[in-house]
């Protein structure tokens, strides 16, 4: 089987592989081997067109996808031998070489065809997803100087939370009423952490407004000896707050499994029961003799 998931100009998208994974629902189902064929790009290590070979196979299933291109027109002349259907397809120029070559074609659309639902629309979402983790980082903050560790703790949290089953929600603090992809407000920051399971951040306010909308949060510490982060967790009684100096992935790891289970209960409280506003409160006192 393969798709635009298979060539290493493509790409592979999310629609792409639910319908991958209709397609070989089916071909189980009908007790028949098969293989897919990856772009290396995308899973490197696993089959591919380049190390496929074709004398081995008399059935070539392309899924998903506009049928156009040279790409195509070359499954053709590698897999002559075998029969060739192409399923879940739109067909743009069905005089194309790339639709001719195929000995049938289940569209989902095309010129004069009536539309059908995608493969991707026959598949259901999974009862237990994996968590949404918000990702709160900065490499900035000069002011640290040779004290600062920003861009190794981004770059140790990023490798790590990549190879995880989870879904990522990289999200920034700073506010922008010009650039679109930026939160304006921070009531519009506030309703991406709420729907977030866990933030993992190096920089305060992620730690802050994360326990304030009652999501579990991984605190790092990018600056050697610890700084505003960890004072801040200290001040907020919040545990889960991993030094520069001892991130590595089994320090991760712990924290990980602490948030997304009592974690999640102890942040559940603290946005239930928030600390008292020393702050404020030292301020309210200062100003008192100038307010009456």
């Amino acid at each position: 089987m393969v798709g635009w998931f298979s060539f290493e100009d493509g790409e592979a998208t999310a629609g792409d592989v639910l319908a991958l994974r209709r397609v070989e629902g089916l071909v189980r189902d009908a007790a028949l081997p098969c293989d897919v064929a990856w772009s290396p790009a995308f899973r490197p290590g696993d089959l591919s067109l380049e190390t496929v070979r074709p004398e081995r196979y008399d059935l070539l299933v392309f899924v998903c996808g506009p049928l156009h291109g040279p790409q195509i027109t070359a499954l053709h002349e590698r897999f002559a031998h075998c029969r060739r259907l192409a399923v879940g397809v739109s067909v743009i120029d069905p005089a194309s070489p790339a639709v001719r070559g195929f000995d049938e074609v289940i569209a989902r659309d095309g010129p004069s065809l009536t539309p059908r639902p995608d493969l991707s629309a026959d598949t259901r979402p999974p009862r237990e997803p994996p968590p949404v983790v918000a990702t709160v980082l900065t490499a900035g903050q000069r002011e640290y100087a040779g004290k600062r560790r920003h861009e190794e703790t981004v770059r140790r949290v990023t490798a790590w939370l990549g190879a995880h089953d989870c879904a990522r929600l990289p999200l920034e603090t700073r506010l922008d009423t010009r650039d679109w992809r930026l939160c304006a407000t921070p009531e519009q920051l506030d309703a991406l952490l709420v729907r977030a399971d866990l933030v993992v951040t190096n920089r305060l306010h992620g730690l802050v407004l994360a326990l304030r909308s009652g999501v579990p949060v991984i605190a790092v510490d990018p600056v050697a000896g610890g700084a505003k982060v960890s004072a801040q967790a200290r001040a907020l009684g919040w545990p889960a707050v991993v030094p520069a100096e001892r991130l590595d992935g089994e320090a991760l790891q712990h924290w990980w499994d602490w948030a997304l289970g009592e974690g999640r209960a102890r942040a559940a409280a603290h946005a239930a029961q928030p600390p008292p506003g020393a702050l404020a409160q030292a301020l309210a006192r200062s100003l008192g003799p100038r307010l009456g």
